[in-house]
């Protein structure tokens, strides 16, 4: 098959470039402790659309730095409770799925919560308040302040904390809430599901936001990576501090995280993605020690993959 990375036997054993800072679980576990003594102050408000067969919500919850955080929640009606449920995440600079595409689930009797994360494309609240740039980029946003005001620091911890307000809805089932989402949303059903152990099942595809050094050595920092190299010319133009600059960003890889998966993992990777390289999402892979499988489509880049929603669906369907 053409090759655009390594060859596949090669991608099974690759652990990843990108170094992984020492204190990188007492960081998270700080993080979860500054997440959980937030008063998330939930709100559920009616939401202009809706359909027979399900009740829509738009729901707010405050985030960690006071952002005020705001997802679509779906959940099917005339279905005896508790109810099994998804939380899902959507791709870089976007915004949550129009309420028609979020219907799929609860005609199952599945209900659906699909975030907007802060500064992108949908309703949440991006609080700011970081020293260096906020043009162009929300990986290296924070880097100059320090590990702790990484932009997807909180976005990981966004991810959680709507995981855990759903599981304790009086009508969801704890024990049967999955996450899925793919590039950006595949890195976040990772995240998700590192940080919150409840979560049962995870469905991510061709995750983004994994092994950064790889990306950069790679020469493909670039569409969505771009802003690595942005961060270099404008802020570093020797490279005087690569080594500093990928340990911190190592706080934020979703291949340091996969290790606390406990949940079942089904993910999907095209060979030819040139936007997520392959050996960065077996960077993650690699290293879940739940239950997983890989659905491999070696003809396929960052784009459509054929049946695997059905798929995912199927999968969920085992909540």
């Amino acid at each position: 098959m053409p090759l655009i990375d390594m060859p596949l036997e090669q991608l099974y054993q690759y652990e990843g470039r990108n170094p992984m800072p020492a204190d990188f679980d007492d960081y998270w576990n700080r993080s979860l402790n500054e997440m959980k003594a937030v008063d998330a102050q939930v709100e559920l408000v009616p939401a202009s659309f809706q359909v027979p067969h399900a009740e829509c919500f738009d729901l707010y919850f405050t985030g960690v730095r006071g952002a005020r955080i705001h997802a679509k929640y779906v959940r099917p009606k005339h279905v005896q409770g508790p109810l099994p449920a998804v939380v899902s995440f959507h791709g870089y600079t976007g915004r949550s799925a129009d309420w028609s595409e979020l219907l799929g689930y609860p005609s199952l009797g599945i209900a659906i919560f699909a975030m907007d994360c802060r500064g992108q494309g949908g309703s949440s609240e991006d609080t700011g308040g970081v020293k260096g740039t906020t043009h162009n980029g929300h990986i290296i946003r924070g880097l100059d302040s320090g590990a702790d005001d990484l932009l997807f620091r909180h976005i990981f911890l966004d991810t959680a904390q709507l995981a855990g307000i759903a599981m304790q809805l009086p009508e969801i089932d704890e024990s049967r809430v999955g996450a899925i989402g793919g590039s950006q949303g595949g890195a976040l059903a990772i995240a998700c599901a590192a940080l919150e152990p409840r979560i049962k099942r995870a469905a991510p595809f061709y995750p983004f936001l994994s092994d950064y050094q790889r990306v950069w050595e790679m020469d493909l920092a670039k569409d969505a990576y771009e802003e690595l190299r942005t961060y270099f010319r404008r802020f570093d133009p020797l490279h005087e501090r690569e080594a500093e600059i990928f340990e911190r960003l190592g706080y934020i890889d979703i291949q340091h995280l996969a290790p606390r998966i406990e949940a079942e993992v089904l993910m999907a990777v095209g060979l030819m993605d040139t936007i997520c390289p392959p050996s960065t999402q077996f960077a993650a892979y690699n290293k879940i020690k739940a239950p997983k499988s890989l659905e491999i489509y070696p003809d396929f880049g960052h784009e459509y993959l054929p049946f695997f929603q059905d798929k995912t669906m199927q999968f969920m369907l085992g909540l």
